[in-house]
């Protein structure tokens, strides 16, 4: 080791030990790296638990990492968290190496693996239907600080994936929409408010997931879509987020196959990678693999065989997954240093991916760690401040998608029909003389009817909807109301209006948090105005 190295190690130790004060940046230079150290700097690690155990402490300390992963079973808390992230990064300063990328999935709405201690926010499309780019911004912000609250400082996310395909199981609701001239400015807005506060965005998944049938967790989806076709749709987001400089892109588990015509995911595809994403849209920011435990990978590929394509396919950062034991993680780290050793992969083509990790991490400020005290956790995170966030994502983001009889303003005899389940909502909306009706979620024959008779002595009938498109009992109810007085409002997937065709008014607020109801409520009460833009085509494509 030389000397420049040692004392560059030297100094970390001595500022490690002062956490009120951010610690030097090492002067980064290939050079003094071995190539075990240069390896390491490719690699997500993951691992099982809420502590370091040893094979996981003996895995970081001797490959050294460039990045963690972390996974619901590593996250229990704010407090816990910050001191399994202060744990992670000074291991790896004392062992001689410089602080990792720590990442989380964060992104909103159904897929948050931030739970206990943070804002719980509503599903992305929402955000899209307040056409808002300055609140997308403020929600990347507080994810960023949230995040930086407990030492991540990296966030897989945001899903760029439009929601082409309505059967699309493994998308869907973590879409920002449908329609890419509405998305592509809130994601691009989103990433900018993460960024801008040191926590880098990771756009997922390259070149599209949103129009796939199949789930590459569980087998390799193919879309017969060139190169052309994604550039006209499906890419936008993405091409949107390479303008604002995002800091990393996410390859999904699909094959395209003509684009490449071997039987390849893109995650492992020069094509994709090499040739559309860094040549045809001039990316050179960070590229990362979705995991390569995920079935479309590991029924085909030992975790060693797809690093090494993934490598070769030009990703600089792989991720391993949670199902790739320690053990052969470090197999997988030791077989690129072997190929790089045999002559397979050029040490030149390991330095380039390295150099960009490097200037990634100077870019966010993850060289300058100092330990975060874990009881002031919660005071970092600030969630209530977040909170109301939420609440003018709902006041702006809630959408009457037409009403062709002019219900709107409602009468006042209005008898509003409601999921039992859902008894705050009831209570937010019981104002003036409205008549109230709950019902089972799945509604019995005698709430059908019950529904059906009340509403011949009212001048207008709201009905609560949740996934009407997946109950068949919600359908026969709303077809047994008088469809020129009843608005129907969606609270959970605005596509139920694909089921319901003959309505004559309908309202969609995305997502069915409490924090959904008072807005609505005063917008049903006229008190209110639904300023949304649907942020969704109503229309299978």
């Amino acid at each position: 080791m030389t000397t420049l190295r040692c004392s560059i190690i030297f100094v970390l130790l001595v500022l490690s030990l002062l956490p009120a004060q951010s610690q030097a940046s090492p002067t980064l230079d290939l050079d003094d790296m071995t190539l075990e150290q240069k390896v390491g700097q490719m690699f997500v690690m993951s691992f099982f638990g809420s502590e370091l155990n040893m094979p996981a402490r003996d895995l970081l300390i001797t490959w050294q990492p460039g990045a963690i992963v972390f996974l619901p079973s590593n996250l229990e808390n704010p407090a816990q968290i910050t001191r399994l992230t202060n744990d992670i990064q000074q291991s790896l300063v004392d062992s001689g190496s410089i602080p990792a990328f720590i990442s989380v999935d964060q992104e909103g709405g159904l897929i948050a693996h931030l739970e206990e201690g943070f804002t719980t926010w509503a599903v992305p499309s929402l955000l899209t239907a307040t056409q808002n780019p300055e609140l997308a911004y403020d929600f990347g912000q507080a994810l960023a600080t949230e995040l930086r609250a407990v030492g991540i400082n990296m966030n897989l996310a945001p899903v760029a994936d439009l929601q082409t395909n309505l059967a699309n199981q493994v998308i869907g609701r973590r879409s920002f929409g449908n329609d890419p001239e509405l998305v592509s400015p809130i994601i691009s807005a989103v990433i900018q408010g993460m960024q801008d506060n040191a926590v880098l965005a990771t756009i997922k998944h390259f070149p599209g997931h949103g129009d796939t049938l199949a789930d590459s967790h569980l087998e390799l989806p193919t879309l017969n879509l060139s190169a052309d076709d994604l550039l006209a749709r499906e890419l936008r987001p993405f091409v949107d987020a390479i303008q604002v400089d995002v800091g990393a892109v996410m390859v999904a588990h699909i094959h395209f196959p003509l684009i490449d015509e071997s039987v390849i995911p893109a995650s492992l595809s020069t094509n994709i990678i090499s040739g559309l994403l860094r040549d045809n849209l001039t990316y050179d920011g960070l590229v990362i693999t979705d995991a390569l435990d995920m079935d479309a990978i590991d029924t085909v590929y030992s975790p060693s065989e797809s690093a090494i394509r993934a490598i070769e396919a030009g990703n600089d950062l792989i991720l391993l997954g949670a199902h790739i034991s320690p053990e052969n993680q470090a197999e997988a780290m030791q077989a690129v240093v072997d190929a790089v050793r045999n002559g397979d992969i050029s040490e030149d083509r390991i330095n380039t991916s390295v150099d960009r990790i490097l200037r990634a991490k100077e870019r966010f400020d993850v060289l300058n760690w100092s330990p975060l005290d874990p009881n002031q956790a919660e005071v970092r995170i600030n969630s209530e401040a977040h909170t109301e966030l939420v609440n003018q994502m709902f006041q702006q983001g809630i959408t009457l998608v037409h009403d062709d009889t002019s219900l709107l303003p409602l009468p006042q005899r209005t008898l509003m029909i409601y999921p039992a389940t859902r008894s705050t909502l009831g209570l937010a909306c019981n104002r003036n003389d409205w008549q109230f009706l709950s019902v089972s979620r799945n509604p019995t024959e005698t709430d059908i009817a019950t529904a059906s008779q009340v509403s011949q002595f009212v001048d207008a009938v709201v009905v609560i909807t949740e996934n009407a498109s997946d109950n068949t009992a919600q359908q026969r109810l709303v077809s047994q109301l008088p469809s020129d007085k009843t608005l129907i409002v969606a609270i959970w997937s605005p596509f139920d209006a694909l089921v319901l065709p003959d309505i004559s008014a309908y309202m969609v607020t995305y997502s069915p948090l409490a924090q959904a109801y008072e807005p609505l409520c005063d917008i049903l009460h006229n008190e209110a105005s639904a300023e949304g833009t649907l942020s969704v085509m109503l229309e299978a494509e």
